[in-house]
């Protein structure tokens, strides 16, 4: 088990909303050598550096400009980084759709560049953020992202004689993110009408911070290899409009390309190799990287155990739906509003 006090951590994508986050929790709980943040955004860079509580630990935070496009790159910030959190990511669909040389490049292309220069740089564990769109994937992002997760899952197996691990973080929306359902309520809430895609959609969710702890919670338990889950809610897309602005229409605009009714996380052919713990499931390595039985006894404080058959999890059929007085809450505490 790696401790993270006296550790440098890499953040890609460090100036997203994952990103600050896991860099802020970091510097709160933890005394890390060194946070650096690896983006592309220099005014993102800007603001974070003069904002609470990087202002107060500059002397432990670094800015790097950098694109995950660009190997050569990420093996000179990684110099002396004993730990990787790769959130750089393309993440919108419709334009993933209309840009899909773009995505690629980042998402595929990009995972594959933070691989080889975590293994150049000898950093020892590197967990990637995946998304419940990786599982069945009908639209490319989520495409993408499943290529991304088999690439770090897999990496495991060049690693040699050298002491790295890799795994995989997947978990749902989280809830007031830039571009997701909330903040676009609240946005359309003035106008009076809410559009809604089909009345009987579902979504995971996630606080950020919720998604920040799992993350750190598997970065200090893998033993590489694991594609992690964690056990989330679910909500009603009709849910949230009653819970943002009740007094508004409703006006249906059917669903987007690539949309789904459902998201899953685990489909039941992946859960043909899934343990499940607690808190959360696990999808083991497609090749064997350690002995699963004793995975399953001795990787969490409590012993897994198999699905039963025919087991899936998405987010229409989970057995904890978030009320709307839960969502009313959520929204306040999370958005401000």
């Amino acid at each position: 088990m790696l401790d993270l006090d006296e550790k440098t951590i890499l953040i890609t994508g460090g100036t997203g909303s994952f990103g600050r986050r896991f860099a802020a929790t970091m510097l709160e709980r933890h005394r890390p050598t060194k946070v650096i943040v690896f983006s592309r955004d220099e005014l993102k860079q800007f603001e974070m550096a003069h904002a609470e509580p990087f202002r107060s630990h500059l002397e432990r935070v670094r800015f790097f400009i950098g694109d995950v496009r660009d190997r050569d790159r990420l093996v000179m910030a990684m110099e002396g980084v004993d730990v990787v959190v790769h959130a750089a990511a393309l993440k919108q669909v419709p334009a993933a759709e209309y840009n899909p040389f773009e995505a690629i490049k980042t998402n595929v292309i990009g995972g594959q560049n933070v691989i080889e220069a975590s293994l150049a740089a000898g950093v020892r564990k590197v967990i990637a953020l995946s998304t419940d769109k990786a599982a069945a994937p009908i639209n490319l992002y989520g495409a993408t992202k499943l290529c991304s997760d088999k690439l770090f899952v897999a990496a495991n197996n060049y690693r040699g004689r050298r002491d790295i691990r890799f795994a995989v973080v997947r978990y749902g929306n989280v809830l007031g993110s830039r571009g997701s359902v909330v903040p676009f309520f609240l946005q359309c809430r003035s106008a009076g009408v809410l559009p809604i895609t089909d009345d009987r959609m579902t979504r995971f969710s996630i606080r950020l911070q919720e998604g920040v702890d799992f993350v750190l919670q598997c970065l200090r338990t893998m033993w590489g290899g694991e594609l992690f889950v964690p056990k989330i809610p679910s909500y009603r897309i009709l849910d949230v409009a009653a819970a943002v602005a009740p007094e508004c229409r409703l006006e249906h605009i059917g669903m987007r390309p690539g949309e789904k009714l459902h998201e899953e996380m685990i489909t039941s052919t992946d859960a043909l190799s899934t343990l499940e713990f607690k808190d959360h499931f696990v999808i083991l390595p497609s090749t064997p990287l350690w002995d699963v039985d004793k995975y399953r006894r001795e990787a969490s404080h409590a012993e897994g155990r198999v699905p039963a058959p025919g087991f899936s999890y998405d987010s229409g059929t989970n057995d904890r739906f978030l009320s709307v007085d839960e969502l009313r809450a959520l929204v306040r505490s999370e958005c401000n509003a």
